[in-house]
C-alpha cells in the first residue's frame, strides 16, 4: 500500500533527513587511509545515540540476509556495493567506499548513500562515481508531479547507458516514511510514461548503483554483503525525496552539495602534490 504524506509528515521526515546528511558528511570526513571500517561504524553509533535516532538496519532481517543485521550503517568497499557488513578492514589508498545510512527520528525515516574515493583517486573510479551521482540527479529531476514512476527509472537507465555501465534490476529504490521500505519499488531502468502516477505526498528513496563491467551480483559468506560478480568496482548514490506541488524536495541533501547539480567530493579530484 502506498501512503501519501502530509506536509507536516514530510517535514518530520526532513528532520531525519538532515541528520542522515550530517552523519554521512562526518563519516566521509573521517574515511581516510588507515581508518578501520569498525571505527566508522562505532562513530556512527555514537552520533545516533547522542541524537536519539534509531538505525533502520539494527535487527533488520529480510529474506535475503543472514541476520539479524547488527550494525547501524552499511559500509561497502571496492567490488562490494550494497549491504556491506562493517568488519575489521583498514582503508587503503584508492579504495572506493560506499556508505548507506537509514534511520528514524520520532517515528519518521530517511535514507541516503554516497560513494567516496579514499586517498588517491583512479580516473576510472572517478568516472564511475560521477555516473551514479549524475543518474541520481537525473532521477530527482524526473520526479515531478504528473510524471510517472517509469520516468524516474528511465532517467537512471539513460545515465548508465551514456557511461556504458550495465544495470542490475534485482535491487533499486523504494518508498519509505514510517518504515525504511514501503511501496512502491523503484527500478533503476524502465520506460518513460509508464507506471505509477507521481502525486504530491509520495516519498521515495532513489538509489542508482552500478558495477563497472557486470550486472550480476554475488553474496559474501556473511549473507549480507553484495558484490559485483566479476570483481569490478562499484558505486552507490541515494537520496530520499518527497514529491511536492512545486516539484521534488530532496530531504537528505548534504550541505556540500550544490542544489540541482552534481558535486564530486574533493578527494575525487584532488591529487596530492
Amino acid at each position: 500500500m502506498i501512503e501519501l504524506k502530509t506536509t507536516g509528515e514530510i517535514e518530520r521526515m526532513h528532520v531525519a533527513g538532515r541528520f542522515v546528511a550530517h552523519v554521512l558528511t562526518e563519516l566521509a570526513g573521517r574515511a581516510e587511509v588507515g581508518v578501520n571500517l569498525l571505527d566508522l561504524e562505532h562513530h556512527a553509533r555514537h552520533l545516533l545515540e547522542e541524537r536519539g535516532a534509531e538505525s533502520c538496519y539494527w535487527d533488520y532481517s529480510p529474506s535475503f540476509g543472514r541476520g539479524p543485521f547488527r550494525n547501524v550503517i552499511c559500509l561497502s568497499v571496492n567490488d562490494a556495493v550494497l549491504h556491506g557488513l562493517p568488519h575489521d578492514y583498514t582503508l587503503r589508498d584508492g579504495d572506493v567506499l560506499s556508505m548507506d545510512l537509514a534511520l528514524g527520528i520520532n517515528g519518521w525515516v530517511a535514507d541516503s548513500a554516497l560513494t567516496i574515493i579514499v586517498g588517491t583517486p583512479a580516473e576510472e573510479d572517478v568516472q564511475l562515481v560521477r555516473a551514479s551521482q549524475e543518474a541520481l540527479e537525473a532521477a530527482i529531476a524526473a520526479a515531478q508531479p504528473g510524471n510517472r514512476l517509469g520516468d524516474i527509472s528511465a532517467a537512471i537507465g539513460a545515465a548508465a547507458a551514456r557511461h556504458g555501465y550495465p544495470i542490475n534490476l534485482e535491487f533499486g529504490g523504494h518508498g519509505l516514511g514510517r518504515t525504511m521500505h514501503e511501496d512502491p519499488h523503484v527500478s533503476n531502468d524502465g520506460r518513460p510514461g509508464r507506471g505509477l502516477l507521481l502525486r504530491p505526498g509520495l516519498t521515495l528513496a532513489l538509489e542508482p548503483w552500478f558495477a563497472r563491467t557486470t550486472n550480476r551480483v554475488v553474496y559474501d559468506a556473511d549473507g549480507w554483503t553484495i558484490r559485483s560478480a566479476d570483481g569490478s568496482r562499484t558505486t552507490h548514490s541515494e537520496h530520499t525525496i518527497a514529491i511536492t506541488e512545486d516539484g521534488p524536495l530532496v530531504i537528505t541533501r548534504r550541505a556540500e552539495e550544490l542544489t540541482g547539480a552534481v558535486q564530486i567530493r574533493h578527494q575525487l579530484t584532488h591529487k596530492p602534490d
